[in-house]
């Protein structure tokens, strides 16, 4: 019975077939290390017959060899005619991310409320500065109606504007108001009739 090429041992890289495989797999198992570059060179071969687009210029079996080291799993211990590439080139690891786990006072407003705070309240007085607080306030409130639906008190976020700036943006809620924010509801749009021809 034949067995399904489900059954059968995943392929390394499907598009050189399993005949491929099979011989490089072969190639691997051969215990003398002589034998074992003989048949590693006949693949190399085989390869650049039935796939001549991987043949560089002046026959260069770079490309093949790196195919061949691929399709073996990295697993073929001979003396390469090149240098081939290896599992840490084909997937190098990344790079570790730098992490900054700096306190925040209020986790709600998130750290780039508080870098801009600290830009515009080192700014010079006049109209651009005041347009970036009322932004800067207005955007706070809308955060603050995120994790509190029933509403937010106004002098709570000139409070908390007060103190992310060091006492530099001082704002006194009976005078500066804040917009209400309302949460749109959707709405339904009557379906279109078809009109019967």
């Amino acid at each position: 019975m034949i067995p399904y090429n489900t059954d059968l041992k995943p392929i390394t890289l499907p598009e050189f077939g399993r005949n491929v495989q099979g011989m490089v797999d072969y190639c691997v198992s051969i215990p003398d290390r002589e034998e074992r570059t003989k048949c590693a060179f006949a693949i190399a071969d085989i390869m650049a017959n039935l796939f001549p687009e991987l043949v560089g210029e002046g026959r260069d079996y770079t490309q093949i060899w790196d195919q061949i080291n691929i399709i073996s799993r990295f697993q073929l211990d001979i003396d390469f005619p090149c240098d081939v590439v290896t599992a840490d080139r084909l997937n190098p690891k990344p790079e570790k991310i730098p992490y900054t786990s700096s306190a925040m006072r209020y986790r709600h407003y998130g750290k780039s409320i508080e870098k801009m705070i600290e830009k515009v309240a080192d700014m010079d007085e006049g109209e651009e500065k005041d347009v970036l607080i009322s932004l800067i306030a207005h955007h706070m409130k809308k955060l603050m109606l995120i994790h509190n639906k029933e509403g937010v008190d106004d002098a709570k976020i000139l409070k908390d504007l007060k103190e992310y700036s060091g006492g530099k943006i001082d704002l006194d809620p009976q005078t500066y108001l804040l917009h209400e924010f309302k949460e749109a509801v959707p709405v339904n749009q009557p379906k279109s009739k078809k009109k019967k021809k």
